[in-house]
Parts: structure tokens; C-alpha cells; sequence
């Protein structure tokens, strides 16, 4: 039986899924990130209870074109707007905000996903190399019109 898991997990870790991996980072990351290679930051704001977020988790962000265009041009953070640790992005700390016992919303999603006073997920939040929001949304995005808004970010 132990030979059958090692055997299982060594094939694992040997033989390629060939499914690509999307490359996310942390805020926290940037700073040093852009200091290597200057590129837009896409921010994806999601909840765990989010059925859309889910949906686009599972076709737009697991799309292989997708996935390979993300993780040469742009910076990826996925982000969840509930999430409770302090981050400091920007020269700016941010921290999660109680709005109840079990909920709350965190100050850097309100800050960068928030558009006509509202905050809708799934939120997507585009940054220049110089953390200047240039693009928002707050809806679904479907893996082709996803592509065509990444081809234009590229220009």
C-alpha cells in the first residue's frame, strides 16, 4: 500500500497536468515586482460567497490563454474582499472593517473595487506600473471578452 502512494505520488510530480498555472501575487509584492519589470496589476476582487466570483474563478481565470497572458504581461492578485490581515500597499496601511459579529469588508477592497459608492463582486480592478486605478468593473467577465479587455490593456 505504501509503494502504491509513493508510486501515485511520484507519477504525480513527474508527468505534467497540462493545465497552466496562473502566477498570483500579494500587494505586498508589487513594490519589488515593478522595481524588476514595470506591467499592469489585474486585481481581482472576490468573496467566498460569491457564486459569479466562483464562476469566473472556474472558466475565465482557468482559461489556458488566459492564464498564459496573465502571467507574462500583467501582475495577478487575487484578492478576497473579507480577508483580515493589515496590508500596506502603496506607502498606505489597509485593514479589515467589522460591519457586523461574522462580517466585514477590508479597507483596500472598498478602496480599489468600490465604483458609483457601491462595491459588487466580482470586482476587477486594473493598476499601472504606478498603482493608478485605469480600469474597474464589477461584473462576471467571460473568458473572451476578458481576452479582448487584456489585449487592449496591453496597448
Amino acid at each position: 500500500m505504501r509503494k502504491k502512494l509513493l508510486l501515485l505520488l511520484v507519477l504525480f510530480l513527474v508527468i505534467p497536468s497540462g493545465f497552466a498555472q496562473l502566477n498570483v501575487v500579494s500587494f505586498e509584492q508589487i513594490d519589488s515586482l515593478q522595481h524588476i519589470e514595470k506591467r499592469n496589476v489585474i486585481v481581482f476582487i472576490h468573496t467566498d460567497w460569491c457564486q459569479f466570483c466562483h464562476a469566473m474563478e472556474n472558466t475565465t481565470f482557468k482559461n489556458e490563454n488566459i492564464i498564459k497572458e496573465l502571467n507574462t504581461a500583467f501582475y495577478f492578485i487575487a484578492f478576497n474582499a473579507e480577508e483580515k490581515r493589515t496590508i500596506t500597499f502603496n506607502n498606505a496601511t489597509f485593514k479589515f472593517k467589522s460591519t457586523g459579529n461574522t462580517s466585514g469588508i477590508h479597507e483596500l477592497a472598498m478602496q480599489l473595487g468600490t465604483i458609483n459608492k457601491q462595491l459588487n463582486y466580482p470586482a476587477l480592478c486594473v493598476l499601472n506600473s504606478e498603482n493608478e486605478i485605469i480600469f474597474q468593473d464589477n461584473n462576471y467577465i467571460k473568458p473572451k471578452e476578458f481576452k479582448l479587455l487584456l489585449e487592449k490593456l496591453k496597448e
